[in-house]
């Protein structure tokens, strides 16, 4: 049977490891604070109306696939391994990994993959059976328990594992040979929170908070001053979310202009302000940003 609430309140899951930190600051910059010990896995948040636990990755899309949890954060790899019916609400960017297939570095993958009993390990099982069913591969899979990548060439010829640089792999002298997916940490919601109007509400506030962080660290407000026969020419150039926000200045001696910026394109914005007039530039980083 389906675990229901009997309330309104928010069952929210957050990830114990090395999630727990990212999500934790992504949380405290939009404000909601997590009240924990070290020990505590049931904290609590500055964000009234949430009943919060701290749970294995895993554990929190296993939860929220049944019910039991309303709205949790865990990485894609692990919801499309266990293929989970979750309502996707925002991808953080946070704990980017590829999920790739590697083999020992002198070895030819075909010929390796293609001969009786060949062998692949992973932890992923499902993502891995179908990866061999769709390379077409002569292999069978066994399911490793952590260090995965320790096992070829002795006990596996081929592994599929999650990497972030690709260091760890290197270092046991494999060479990757397919990428099956990226994975980033996610906030998503059981389909039976969303289909409640109450708790549906009370989670896109949650999302609207966390999407505002992710926004404004992407972005920095910029402000300039720029004389009236030059307004239109930077403002051709800036590239900004809809429009500028333009005030007059004092005794009408030109305008001055606000606008939120791409963080990555500020190098080429600044020099182009300036050749068309712009003066008086000011550059500060949001804490929020809610389109």
């Amino acid at each position: 049977m389906t675990p229901q609430s009997d309330d309104n309140t928010i069952k929210l899951a957050i990830p114990k490891g090395r999630m727990y930190d990212g999500v934790s600051k992504l949380m405290s910059d939009a404000g909601i604070r997590i009240r924990t010990s070290s020990r505590d896995y049931r904290p609590t948040l500055s964000l009234p109306g949430y009943d919060v636990k701290i749970l294995k990755p895993r554990a929190v899309i296993e939860m929220l696939n049944m019910g039991a949890r309303d709205l949790g954060f865990a990485g894609e790899d692990w919801v499309r391994e266990d293929d989970a019916d979750l309502v996707e609400l925002l991808d953080t960017g946070l704990d980017r990994v590829r999920l790739v297939a590697a083999v020992p570095e002198r070895s030819d993958e075909n010929e390796l993959l293609n001969r009786e009993n060949a062998i692949v390990a992973s932890e992923y099982v499902n993502l891995t059976q179908r990866w061999i069913e769709d390379k077409g591969y002569n292999a069978r899979l066994i399911r490793s328990y952590g260090a995965t990548e320790v096992l070829p060439p002795e006990d596996a010829d081929c592994i599929i594992d999650n990497t972030a640089t690709g260091a760890t792999l290197e270092a046991n002298n494999l060479r990757i040979i397919d990428e099956l997916m990226v994975s980033t940490t996610r906030l998503y919601a059981s389909k039976s929170a969303m289909e409640n109007p109450v708790k549906r509400e009370q989670i896109e506030r949650f999302t609207l908070l966390i999407r505002s962080v992710l926004e404004a660290r992407v972005r920095v407000m910029l402000e300039l001053n720029v004389s009236n026969e030059n307004l239109a020419g930077v403002i051709e150039v800036l590239p900004c979310m809809r429009t500028p926000t333009v005030a007059p200045m004092h005794n009408d001696d030109g305008f001055a202009v606000k606008v939120a910026v791409p963080r990555e394109q500020l190098t080429q914005v600044i020099p182009l302000i300036r050749q068309r007039g712009g003066t008086d530039i000011i550059v500060t980083n949001p804490a929020q940003i809610v389109p």
